[in-house]
């Protein structure tokens, strides 16, 4: 599928990613790709969305939960899925629908990263009280990251741009390879020495692969953030990249940008985000009094209210009407007894001895004790009682 390049056409937005996802779509179903799990995030819905990433590349990742189902994964779980590729419309990205993962093992770096990441956690280096707060007007910067990198340049951009007032003091640093680990650190250790002092250090460097950014995963930097006394944002690599100066650092900012950013917010900034705060409150506000002032009209001329009879008489009439099906049930019921009653007696009376004797049988006692005699003796005397008479006898 292609667009018609008509002259002077313009096209949507939706109508380009349309067309893209039919492309991807149709180009790439079914394909096998191996990558590292990382950004992992299982949904209330049971989808799971991930990135799959290697030293050089990210592509999106969702797996349904149709397929979801059993599947565990791990953040640097090194994997393989097999699904197609896709373009979610809505955000304009490519992705990979997975319908098949297979899980191999976690990259060796991923499971360094964690196990240090256990054993700072576990000294409290990571605790959030123990952070120094970020001022609120910072005055001066300190800035760590490599001198000719991106990062550098982002940072004195934003800061030309919405903060021409701040000292910025850079300490320029290897950020990769031999020997980064040791200049970071001691760069640390330099601004917090530094007179008069810095308000906040804005640690960075750009994004790159784990490898790129082991330097901020590295033991001694981690140590010298968490040790400064002077608050740290760490703002290494992209949104999605995580390292263990994030968990140390005072905030994490997703891009040195951000980090930039973040300290030069001016009083104009707050004022106008006040401004705009209020606005959104009176707007909501006047928005909820016109939806309950409608409710209240709406409410008034029903006419339950101009005749509030009508919610009762529905209520009383079906009460007589249960009354009246009660009093028929107990009626059945007593009668129901009743005929229970007659039957019982008639048939306890036909048992009773009155109704034997009267069907032609008698009954023998002995005479000196009363008891029912089964058998007699030679000259026993004994009572016979039948329906009409009692006499005495002797047995012979």
């Amino acid at each position: 599928m292609s667009l018609p390049l008509e002259e002077d056409k313009i096209f949507s937005v939706t109508e380009i990613s349309q067309t893209i996802k039919a492309m991807l779509e149709g180009a790439l179903a079914g394909v096998a790709v191996e990558g590292e799990v990382s950004n992992l995030k299982t949904a209330a819905s049971g989808h799971i969305y991930f990135d799959l990433k290697d030293a050089n590349a990210l592509i999106s990742a969702v797996m349904f939960k149709g397929y979801a189902r059993g599947v565990k994964l791990k953040e640097g779980d090194a994997v393989l899925v097999k699904g197609d590729l896709s373009c979610y419309i809505k955000s304009g990205r490519y992705q990979i629908i997975v319908k098949n993962i297979s899980v191999q093992t976690r990259g060796n770096l991923y499971l360094e990263f964690e196990k240090l990441k256990a054993k700072l956690t576990a000294e409290g280096l990571f605790d959030e009280g123990k952070k120094p707060p970020l001022p609120p007007w910072p005055e001066r910067i300190g800035v760590i990251t490599s001198p000719t990198g991106a990062a550098v340049r982002d940072i004195l951009s934003v800061l030309k741009r919405r903060a021409r007032n701040l000292e910025v003091i850079i300490a320029p640093v290897l950020v990769q390879g031999e020997g980064s680990k040791e200049q970071i650190a001691q760069a640390l250790k330099n601004l917090n020495k530094l007179k008069p002092a810095v308000d906040v250090i804005l640690l960075g460097r750009g994004g790159g692969s784990i490898e790129d950014l082991w330097s901020f995963n590295e033991e001694l930097v981690v140590r010298a953030v968490a040790a400064s006394r002077i608050p740290v944002i760490s703002c290494v690599g992209h949104e999605t990249d995580f390292t263990l100066t994030d968990f140390a650092a005072a905030l994490r900012a997703p891009t040195p940008s951000a980090a930039a950013e973040l300290v030069a917010q001016s009083a104009r900034d707050t004022i106008r985000h006040v401004a705009q705060l209020n606005k959104m409150l009176t707007q909501s506000l006047s928005l909820k009094y016109e939806r309950l002032n409608a409710r209240f009209k709406m409410a008034a001329e029903n006419k339950i209210f101009k005749n509030p009879s009508l919610i009762f008489t529905p209520k009383e009439q079906l009460l007589d009407d249960l009354t009246q099906q009660l009093q028929k049930a107990v009626t059945l019921r007593v009668k129901d007894a009743q005929t229970r009653v007659k039957n019982l007696t008639r048939r306890l009376s036909a048992l009773s001895p009155a109704a034997v004797l009267k069907r032609g049988f008698s009954i023998v006692r002995r005479l000196d004790d009363g008891q029912i005699a089964r058998t007699s003796l030679k000259g026993e005397k004994l009572t016979i009682e039948t329906s009409r008479d009692l006499f005495e006898v002797e047995t012979i």
